[in-house]
């Protein structure tokens, strides 16, 4: 699959990227792409949710009532989750929700959810580039000629770009990230996928 090569400013540069069809062109593995994204969203839980126990609770272990004659369930002590301010039966503990996945399954999603992009037209390819400091309206001119400024965007580079990142950390709807940290989530959360020259080569070398 061949592609135009643009520059910055969203012009063509005569030259074209030729995407490999083993990444770009596969038919998309719909459950693989389902587990690479679910993994990522259990990795983002912090499982720090915490509930007193009964026996964390600090009360009176005085007995309540007789144990008979009542009419009513027997009660031990005010720590007892059927109380108010006692402890919740069963609550939630603090735990890990990350999972493993295999390489070859995450390759899987990962090319899937490339393959998908390049079938809808969402793939553009941009020259190698870079700002001499970082500003945010360098980025948003960028974004504009690009015609992408509406629209949920992720510019993948090559290397990391220290002023590329944080031309973009205050625009809502732009993203840059290194190609080697590049994951399923991201290439679906994205409306376009900005690939630069660079970062075409680094997918390359990482599915090898």
């Amino acid at each position: 699959m061949k592609l135009d090569i643009l520059n910055k400013s969203g012009q063509s540069s005569g030259r074209s990227a030729d995407l490999p069809d083993d990444i770009f062109g596969i038919e998309p593995n719909e459950h693989a792409v389902y587990l690479a994204v679910k993994q990522y969203n259990a990795a983002q839980r912090q499982g720090t949710h915490k509930s007193k126990e009964k026996g964390e609770i600090t009360a009176s272990t005085r007995k309540i009532k007789k144990q008979k004659g009542t009419g009513t369930a027997r009660a031990g002590s005010l720590k007892s989750g059927v109380f108010r301010g006692g402890g919740r039966m069963f609550g939630p503990k603090p735990r890990d929700y990350s999972f493993k996945l295999n390489k070859k399954v995450k390759a899987l999603a990962k090319a899937s959810a490339l393959s998908h992009k390049a079938a809808n037209g969402s793939i553009k390819v941009v020259e190698n580039f870079t700002f001499d400091a970082p500003k945010t309206k360098d980025y948003v001119a960028f974004m504009s000629d690009l015609e992408v400024s509406n629209r949920k965007s992720i510019l993948v580079t090559a290397d990391y770009d220290s002023a590329l990142l944080r031309s973009s950390g205050n625009i809502p709807n732009a993203h840059v990230v290194n190609a080697k940290d590049l994951n399923t989530y991201e290439i679906l959360n994205a409306n376009t996928l900005l690939l630069t020259e660079g970062a075409i080569a680094v997918i390359k070398e990482t599915f090898a």
